[in-house]
């Protein structure tokens, strides 16, 4: 029993791995090409071949869809600064009514993207594509942008409309068709970028400055606007506005250390708007915690200067905070129920800004027109020698 076994075990490694060198290293080209690397890339039937030149960053490759229907276009893209659909560098294959695939660039930089022909962010000298036995195949060379050889990648397959390309389907092999694929060493992973410990990081640093530079920092500027105006709230509101800043600064830091992580790790992925907001929040955030040190009392001279300074330092904070989170939500390239979600989060609160604003000028005026009756009749239970008015 245990030799039929071994004999049944032997014979099915034998299988996939004959199926496998069918599939990618043993694939006949009608151009008689010979790839050195071949990868069969987890979804959609699809393959990746390729030669890759070191003397000048240039990569000759074969992007193969097997079965692949006579009115579906096939797509293959390297996204250099993100990891999903938006950004694509896109090679893509349509094809013609009399049978031939036309081969164009594309770059998609929306989700309602019509896939017109348009040149990339790194240079495509040929591009062509060809039906080989039901397999389309788009060969192209690439010269790899900023000298790396990692990036992350992404295929699909989608129907046709009078020859044009339309939406794609959203099924789970749809929406897993990428990875990261390195052309030194031919290692190619799936499922995110450069694999699941890198993916969970990304996803760390977006959570945590999400969470600290995105929400935690705008309620805290909410608390010392608008608490302070309630006397029971005095000084409360003071702690209350030091403690949720304080906590948004630290996890802010955190967030922003795993930035820097997933930045040093990267080789030709970058986003310089992204990074460079960043960097700027982390570097105001450390002023406001020096501002806390360095506030004056209230009746010092300086106390005007420092509130000018203090306000016009946190608002730019929030304004540049919700703008690089949706910068970020953009590079994670997430279901869209999370930029939902954290849209919805920035409408209750400012729901409720515009709720609390209106009340606490209501609350102002009202004072306001009290101080003034009270020192009209003060003025007026005094004689009208002026020496009281004048006092």
């Amino acid at each position: 029993m245990g030799k039929i076994l071994s004999v049944l075990f032997c014979i099915l490694i034998f299988n996939l791995a004959s199926s496998y060198a069918q599939n990618c290293s043993n694939f006949a080209f009608s151009r008689n090409a010979i790839y050195a690397t071949c990868v069969t890339l987890p979804v959609l039937n699809s393959h990746l071949h390729w030669n890759y030149h070191p003397s000048n960053g240039s990569v000759d490759l074969a992007f193969r869809r097997t079965g692949s229907d006579t009115s579906q276009w096939v797509a293959w893209a390297l996204n250099v600064r993100r990891s999903g659909m938006i950004g694509a560098q896109t090679l893509v294959a349509v094809p013609n009514s009399d049978g031939t695939i036309r081969a164009y660039t594309t770059s998609v930089n929306s989700y309602d993207s019509t896939m017109q022909p348009s040149t990339l962010s790194f240079a495509v000298p040929n591009i062509t594509a060809e039906r080989i036995n039901g397999d389309v195949v788009i060969y192209a060379t690439l010269v790899l942008p900023n000298g790396g050889t990692r990036f992350n990648q992404v295929w699909q397959v989608g129907p046709t409309n009078n020859g044009a390309p339309v939406s794609h389907a959203f099924r789970s092999e749809n929406r897993n068709s990428r990875g990261s694929v390195d052309f030194s060493t031919g290692v190619a992973g799936a499922g995110g970028s450069f694999g699941g410990s890198r993916i969970r990081r990304r996803n760390t640093h977006g959570v945590l400055n999400a969470i600290s530079w995105g929400v935690l920092m705008p309620m805290g500027a909410m608390a010392a606007r608008y608490l302070k105006v309630f006397n029971f709230a005095n000084p409360a509101w003071f702690y209350i506005h030091v403690a949720t800043q304080s906590s948004a600064y630290i996890v802010g830091v955190a967030g922003w250390a795993t930035g820097l992580k997933l930045g040093s790790d990267s080789t030709g992925i970058t986003d310089d708007t992204h990074r460079n907001i960043g960097i700027i929040l982390f570097a105001f955030g450390t002023l406001q915690v020096f501002a806390l040190f360095l506030r004056p009392k209230p009746d010092h001279k300086f106390r005007f200067y420092w509130n000018i300074y203090h306000h016009s330092l946190g608002y730019s904070i929030i304004v540049l905070s919700v703008i690089n989170v949706y910068e970020g939500l953009d590079i994670l390239d997430p279901e869209k129920k999370w930029k939902n979600a954290y849209t919805g989060i920035l409408i209750i609160l400012g729901i409720i800004t515009v709720i609390m604003e209106a009340l606490t000028w209501v609350i102002v005026l009202k004072r306001k027109k009290e101080e003034k009756r009270t020192h009209a009749g003060t003025n007026g239970s005094y004689g009208a020698n002026g020496v009281s008015q004048s006092a």
